[in-house]
């Protein structure tokens, strides 16, 4: 398992590998969180927190819901809250150290008009 936390260390998260890709999303509020996801099936990631300790935004259609620490406000996951989504979560890649993930590359998102995928950034190999 690969461990982090938010800033303050009240959300820990941990997940069972590096991830395969990333996917950096352009949606309005991807954007403006300025995440980086790393997919998982829910049953695979472990969320520590207590109860009230963190707090969840959706909006429009309210398919998922991004949920973030109350005391920093870091952005630690998002997570489904309808069936149709399956289950399926993202967990915000930009609360582990790099050297955690590893070289990983970072898909291009276009959440904000077509949904799908425009481009990627490859993992820098090597070198100083």
């Amino acid at each position: 398992m690969i461990r982090t936390t938010c800033h303050c260390g009240t959300v820990r998260i941990a997940i069972p590998r590096q991830p395969e890709a990333l996917t950096n999303c352009d949606c309005a509020i991807c954007r403006r969180y300025g995440t980086l996801w790393a997919y998982y099936e829910r049953p695979e990631v472990e969320i520590q927190a207590d109860p009230d300790a963190t707090d969840e935004y959706s909006w429009g259609r309210k398919s998922i819901a991004f949920v973030r620490c109350r005391n920093c406000g870091c952005i630690t996951h998002w997570k489904p809250l309808v069936a149709a989504r399956g289950l399926r979560m993202g967990v915000n890649a930009r609360n582990f150290a790099p050297e955690q993930l590893g070289p990983v590359r970072i898909r291009l998102l276009d959440g904000a008009v077509t949904e799908s995928y425009v481009g990627e950034l490859l993992p820098a190999q090597g070198g100083a």
